[in-house]
């Protein structure tokens, strides 16, 4: 079997509002739209089974009107569910207020998707070369002790992929530890990685955040339209972005890394799935809604019109 690309981290239902501005601290602005999609780790899942690969979610889902539409979302396209509904919880919600320049701002709820465990998990049995994919969202609260447990038990030949987040340079030294020590390939912002590593601009800090990885693991650090850093094998590669005007930039990173990843799982080597992962997130940052990645198809078409 291909390597298939499977997430733990939590599936949530995006609201998203377009507003003109925030509104200050205890007033109120007017909303021209409001609209609501699956997203979170959905976003990576579906990007991943548009560029032609096996997904599966790991994580948890609700029973109510949110964990219906996460469930109809994925099952539409493919995407397995391998863990149980959690029965007496609703999935929650990302609230998403986005800006006329197409800034974001989000407020999350904690609902059935933190209540996993061990068991839970391991209904998405991942082989070798099976790629696993960690948010540093889910090493904060209910889901830490569980997703780390379950990570250090995998078996030789798993790819563990982490997506650090904002929070991860702000855990625990130990944890962090722990799990750096777990983690094959790093795939984060530039702001990310540039906190954890300490070094500014992509290339150096794609450098220090390896320097902090296990020898081997891979790191891919990405700054927008200005593309991403890859090192692989002790050498850094600049992939150059495609700059275009955005409309909505929810989802962009994460559909970069479903694409990133189904293509290294396709056999393609690090420095062209950047290419493609960089195009996909240039494709979405045009389109609405966080479940808009490109198939494989239109990313070609892309970068055809792009030679």
């Amino acid at each position: 079997m291909a390597p298939r690309v499977i997430h733990t981290a939590q599936a949530l239902v995006d609201v998203v509002v377009e507003v003109p501005s925030l509104p200050r601290r205890g007033g109120n602005v007017m909303a021209d739209v409001a609209t609501r999609h699956a997203g979170g780790a959905v976003t990576i899942l579906l990007a991943a089974v548009r560029s032609g690969v096996e997904a599966v979610h790991a994580g948890a889902h609700g029973r109510g009107p949110n964990g219906d539409l996460v469930r109809e979302t994925l099952a539409a396209e493919g995407v397995v569910l391998s863990a149980p509904v959690v029965e007496d919880l609703d999935t929650g919600t990302c609230l998403v207020l986005v800006e006329p320049s197409a800034e974001r701002t989000f407020v999350t709820t904690q609902e059935a998707e933190r209540h996993i465990s061990v068991e839970s998990l391991a209904t998405s049995a991942p082989v070798a070369g099976d790629l696993v994919c960690v948010s540093g969202y889910s090493l904060v609260g209910r889901t830490r002790d569980p997703l780390v447990a379950w990570l250090e038990s995998l078996s030789e030949g798993v790819v563990v992929v982490l997506d650090p987040g904002d929070v991860f340079a702000e855990l625990e030294p130990s944890l962090r530890s722990r799990v750096v020590a777990l983690t094959d390939v790093w795939t984060g912002n530039a702001e990310e990685s540039e906190d954890f590593g300490g070094a500014k601009g992509m290339g150096p800090a794609a450098e220090a955040v390896a320097a902090q990885l296990e020898p081997g693991a891979v790191t891919v650090v990405r700054d927008g339209d200005r593309g991403c850093a890859v090192r692989v094998d002790g050498v850094t590669t600049i992939v150059p972005g495609f700059p275009e005007t955005p409309v909505d930039t929810n989802g962009a990173g994460d559909t970069h890394t479903g694409v990133l990843l189904a293509e290294v799982a396709r056999g393609t080597d690090w420095a062209q799935a950047c290419r493609r992962a960089n195009a996909a997130g240039a494709i979405k940052v045009t389109r609405k809604g966080p479940t808009t990645a490109p198939t494989a198809a239109e990313i070609d078409a892309y970068l055809s019109s792009r030679a």
